[in-house]
């Protein structure tokens, strides 16, 4: 009673300190939601950094999930099991990891710092996973939370700052499940037709923690189980919109419950690492983690399990070609450390981009895509200055390059990013190219960009 009361007067708060909604005002249902503008910072901005940290980060053993595999999961996973076996004494549970996430070495500036040199525009957090462990002080997640144990530190907060004192937006992920919270439990045994979970505990703590860190992204997961309907999913979504703090910037994502992916909310994730085939008509995010093979710290990775600097471009790349967003995931250490290969490989995306970011930030698709040129290219377009940008990977054996798709005119000039030069260039018929390339320069991100203009 006194937590669901104490939900009620978050609420009042906020509909009291909120600025007054102006212009159109979203009911809390799919049609009026969906019919919301993505904020346009999001768009603009391309490319962010995911960081999964939580007590999964002790272990750090498999996956983010390893609590689940070990003593969720029927049956268990073996491999999770030995492993605690070998390593941790009789009677030892998950909660007893928390003390141990200590993040003595975490340096919210240094942090900073790398994702701002990485050359990302936002950066989104874990503030909790389905452990239910919150990185920040909830109220509502008692001695379960980075204040009361582990690091005795609010997470969320001090990132947040040095993140905004660089200039890069903010966001926050969010779990709507949690594992084995049993009031979760309880509902889930009810069919979902209570909502003891939902009203006591994630909404509280998710009205909190807007109000308190006012993020410019919610990045909502763990859903699947349960319909929007008992996550009272299109109420919360109102409330952002209309009146929030941040009810002007938010940006959410597709995951608010069973069936919501790809279809309903802001942008559409759909699935992790999700690639489309062909040009989507909605806004979309890639997800994509360095560590192939988990989203959180992993004590086991190896050098031929993680993606290199070219492979991570090209998939920039395509993903801003086919107009998607990409999220980069790296998985600290629980000790607050980024790994050096991770560092490595964001400062290597700044580099590249420091060079080619014309070509990715507040760019469009252009009319087409890609194509098998002399190698494969794919293109992007902006719009303010009429250029068009062919990107290829792979370096080319000869010196001439054809382009098939770009129609020149006798004003059109190309040019190598990086360089000042205008290259020669002579048409071809009825459309395309042939540009004669210079010795292109070295780059371990092992990709060039060719800036067209006046072309169609």
């Amino acid at each position: 009673m006194f937590a669901q009361a104490r939900w009620v007067f978050l609420l009042l708060a906020a509909l009291l300190i909120a600025i007054p909604a102006s212009g159109t005002r979203y009911q809390a249902n799919w049609e009026s939601l969906d019919a919301r503008p993505l904020p346009k910072w999001y768009d603009e901005a391309k490319f962010g950094i995911f960081v999964h940290w939580g007590v999964f980060s002790v272990p750090g053993f498999q996956s983010e999930w390893f609590w689940w595999h070990w003593q969720g999961q029927n049956p268990p996973d073996p491999k999770c099991v030995l492993y605690m076996q070998e390593n941790y004494p009789p009677g030892f549970s998950y909660p007893d990891f928390a003390p141990q996430f200590h993040a003595q070495f975490f340096d919210a500036d240094d942090w900073a710092d790398i994702f701002e040199a990485s050359g990302a525009k936002y950066v989104v957090l874990t503030a909790k996973h389905h452990e239910g462990f919150t990185t920040w002080p909830s109220p509502h997640s008692w001695n379960w939370n980075s204040v009361d144990t582990g690091p005795h530190r609010d997470l969320v907060g001090d990132l947040a700052k040095a993140v905004r004192n660089r200039s890069l937006h903010y966001g926050l992920y969010n779990s709507l499940y949690e594992w084995f919270n049993p009031l979760y439990l309880a509902d889930k045994k009810n069919n979902f037709t209570t909502q003891d979970f939902v009203l006591n505990k994630l909404l509280p703590e998710l009205y909190d923690m807007v109000l308190r860190y006012k993020p410019e992204l919610i990045w909502s997961d763990g859903d699947w189980e349960a319909p929007d309907a008992y996550w009272n999913s299109t109420e919360f979504l109102a409330w952002l919109y209309n009146d929030s703090p941040v009810k002007d910037v938010i940006v959410t994502n597709d995951r608010w419950g069973a069936g919501c992916y790809c279809k309903h909310g802001g942008y559409y994730n759909c699935a992790d690492k999700y690639t489309p085939g062909e040009l989507p008509k909605h806004k979309w995010e890639k997800c994509q983690s360095i560590d192939t093979q988990s989203w959180g710290y992993r004590r086991t990775m190896r050098l031929s399990e993680l993606m290199d600097l070219p492979s991570i471009v090209q998939d920039l790349v395509q993903t801003v070609a086919m107009g998607g967003n990409y999220l980069l995931n790296v998985g600290p250490t629980p000790d607050g450390m980024i790994p050096p290969v991770f560092e490595e490989r964001l400062r290597g995306m700044g580099a590249w981009l420091e060079v080619n970011g014309e070509a990715i930030y507040s760019s469009k698709p252009w009319r087409i895509q890609t194509e098998n040129a002399t190698v494969p290219v794919w293109y992007t377009s902006n719009s303010k200055c009429s250029s068009v940008y062919a990107v290829f990977t792979t370096k080319p054996t000869v010196y001439t390059f054809h382009l098939s798709e770009p129609i020149a005119a006798e004003s059109t000039t190309v040019t190598l990013l990086g360089s000042l030069e205008p290259l020669r260039w002579a048409p071809l018929h009825p459309r395309g190219l042939i540009i004669l390339l210079p010795e292109l320069p070295p780059t371990p991100a092992q990709a060039w960009i060719l800036k067209l203009d006046g072309v169609k």
